[in-house]
């Protein structure tokens, strides 16, 4: 048998990379940790709304049609703002800013994953969270990315919507029908959202006044933006609680949603009593955010379960 050339072997040897280059970029193009933190979300309002532990492959089918629901609505919304993305310290790295892949081929993928999530769900879950899903997709690709962002600084609190449905997703996955547990779930992170991302906004203030975004700090300034954090974030604590009216948690949960939402609340007036040219607190208010629905998501799944 004759040996490989020398030619040959360098070929495969670039060819590797490039290729693993390749899927990194389409990877990015999902923005997996958004995907993690939807997808947790809906387990844990699956487990929630089921009262216990789920059928198992309920579960598996449920995570992988939300995720390719997720994936792909994010692959949708950096097509959309490749031209913002490009402006934009935060977003500059992507895989479109930096040509790792085409627009055509994001956009195609984008679309594909979201109708692959639609058939996904409808053959190997239900109807129910096949359209809460196609509604989701829709939610944050046409009203989000194409009408609002662009458009309002309350582009963040309508928008919202969007990533309040995964937790309707887990629940419709799991009982068939949408029901207060799933309304309360949906209400959580709705109220959840403007101080989640406000905070950032304040500390990308100047990269999305460039980008020509009317972000509530751009517009309104940080005053009125902090003011509105804390608002919102005053309206999270008889949300997570309100969702103990259904009966589906108990005081497990409930004491640490009352302290998860104190500690929140006290991140939210420190940012708030911060100088309007300072934003340390900005940055922390926003990296609470995530941990704060972290916690309260895991412990409505824990109160369940113990």
């Amino acid at each position: 048998m004759p040996a490989p050339s020398v030619h040959a072997v360098s070929s495969d040897t670039r060819l590797l990379p490039a290729v693993i280059n390749k899927v990194k970029a389409y990877v990015a193009l999902t923005k997996p940790r958004i995907v993690l933190l939807m997808v947790f979300s809906a387990l844990c309002s699956a487990i929630v709304a089921e009262g216990g532990w789920p059928e198992v492959w309920t579960l598996v089918h449920m995570s992988v049609g939300l995720a390719l629901c997720a994936a792909g609505a994010s692959a949708f919304n950096m097509w959309y703002d490749r031209d913002m993305d490009q402006l934009m310290e935060r977003t500059i790295h992507r895989p479109l800013p930096t040509g790792r892949i085409r627009p055509q081929s994001a956009l195609w993928f984008g679309l594909g994953l979201g109708m692959l999530s639609l058939i996904w769900l409808a053959v190997f879950v239900n109807g129910l969270s096949a359209l809460l899903a196609l509604a989701g997709y829709l939610y944050y690709t046409m009203i989000y990315t194409v009408w609002l962002k662009r458009r309002t600084p309350l582009n963040i609190v309508i928008g919202g919507g969007a990533g309040a449905l995964p937790p309707m997703v887990g629940c419709a996955a799991v009982t068939g029908e949408i029901g207060w547990t799933a309304v309360w779930l949906f209400a959580i992170i709705f109220v959840w959202t403007p101080p989640h991302f406000w905070p950032l906004a304040m500390v990308r203030n100047e990269e999305y006044r460039l980008a020509h975004v009317p972000m509530m700090p751009a517009v309104r300034g940080f005053r009125v933006t902090k003011r509105q954090c804390l608002v919102y974030t005053v309206l999270l604590l008889p949300a997570t609680l309100g969702l103990a009216m259904t009966g589906a948690v108990g005081g497990f949960y409930l004491v640490a949603a009352v302290l998860a939402g104190l500690a929140f609340l006290a991140v939210q007036i420190r940012m708030w009593r911060e100088a309007d040219d300072e934003i340390l607190w900005a940055r922390r208010a926003f990296r609470a955010s995530l941990a704060y629905l972290t916690v309260l998501f895991a412990a409505m799944a824990m109160d369940v379960l113990i």
